[in-house]
């Protein structure tokens, strides 16, 4: 017989606004306006997103048949920027996992994390001339290391997720220069990977790359299914909405949160794997060098949806929120010169950003003003 307390944290859990749970008992008045406000904002992120991103790729069209760009924005452009989505979309989703987490939920780590595992990778196939398959297996295992490590600081130990993986961040990134001894490791091998990113004709032009369809979709739908459709996704989602209720309902607070980091560098590992096939060597700074891969997947995650607050995320906001990014970036590439392209993407990423906080937090103030009549 389940106690007071554990029924009230279970009904605390299930009612709170990060579940964003709708009443469809009989009877029940039509959605008044601001539950329209709301569900638009966030639970149907996703299409508005997708809204958002037609409007984007309309823009960027007319500019480039207005010639204010210094290349069409077409289709075959837009597929090749493809190759930059697959793994920013990875990351993204590893980003969903910890954020919906809860309690301060984050990943600094995730850049170094690609490094060391396509460092990893990298050594796999070249030095010790291991089989493509083993190598990438290897290095997706690392990646877990890596990420489980984060997971037992914070879920364990209690350490704040923002100093946990900052520091390793550092530790890994470091790890990863002195493995390669500061230099990209190449070679027929390593170029011979590139094999798996190739891009598949569609006619008129359009290459679309082979690691949308290989990499991609098998990930976006494994992260669907835990997400959704598995008792651990549950206890993530009553975890990140409120650990003590959650502890209270019998979940395991620690061990749910641990894992999510732990995922989180399984899903570094993979990337790595697509970003050492992309330039065909394993670079030491991959996930570190320049802007970095830990804002752009933080900005897709948050973007999708993800509230910042923990015990709400979706798949789908996140991989729609990763294409707008992916073609915002493209755009902007081709629209201005020199450096001041990648400049204004790193502005353009902390805008959107901002932005995409201030929704979620509109969203979650309407949620909770409505009555539960």
């Amino acid at each position: 017989m389940r106690t007071r307390n554990q029924s009230h944290a279970a009904n605390t859990v299930s009612s709170s606004p990060g579940t964003m749970q709708q009443n469809t008992r009989p009877g029940r008045p039509a959605m008044p306006v601001s539950r329209k406000i709301q569900q638009l904002l966030l639970q149907e992120r996703a299409a508005s997103l997708s809204v958002l991103t037609l409007l984007l790729v309309v823009l960027f069209w007319l500019l480039g048949r207005g010639g204010y760009l210094f290349a069409p924005f077409d289709l075959p452009y837009m597929a090749s920027s493809l190759q930059a989505f697959v793994p920013l979309v990875i990351l993204g989703l590893a980003e969903m996992f910890v954020i919906t987490s809860g309690r301060g939920g984050i990943d600094l780590s995730v850049g170094a994390m690609v490094s060391l595992a396509g460092v990893v990778f990298g050594h796999c196939v070249q030095t010790w001339e291991l089989p493509l398959a083993l190598s990438a297996l290897i290095a997706i295992i690392a990646g877990a290391l890596f990420g489980g490590c984060n997971g037992l600081l914070i879920g364990y130990f209690r350490f704040p997720a923002l100093i946990a993986t900052l520091a390793t961040s550092y530790i890994y990134a470091s790890l990863a220069m002195v493995a390669s001894h500061q230099a990209p490791i190449s070679g027929a091998k390593v170029a011979a990977t590139n094999a798996l990113t190739a891009n598949i004709p569609l006619g008129g032009g359009i290459l679309l790359p082979l690691q949308a369809l290989t990499f991609f979709i098998p990930t976006m739908v494994v992260c669907w299914l835990l997400l959704e459709k598995t008792s651990w996704g549950r206890s993530l989602l009553a975890v990140g909405t409120n650990d003590v209720a959650a502890t209270y309902a019998a979940h395991n607070v620690n061990g749910v949160r641990a894992s999510a980091y732990l995922l989180s560098g399984t899903l570094c590992g993979l990337a790595a794997v697509v970003n050492v096939a992309q330039f065909a060597s394993a670079r030491p700074d991959a996930g570190t060098a320049g802007n970095g891969m830990v804002l752009p997947a933080i900005t897709i995650a948050v973007l999708g949806g993800v509230l910042i607050q923990g015990g709400f995320g979706r798949v789908s906001g996140v991989v729609v929120g990763a294409l707008l990014i992916t073609w915002l970036n493209a755009g902007l590439l081709i629209g201005l010169q020199g450096s001041a392209g990648p400049r204004t993407q790193l502005l353009a990423l902390g805008a959107v950003l901002l932005a995409s906080i201030i929704v979620n937090n509109i969203a979650i103030a309407k949620a909770r003003r409505i009555p539960d009549k």
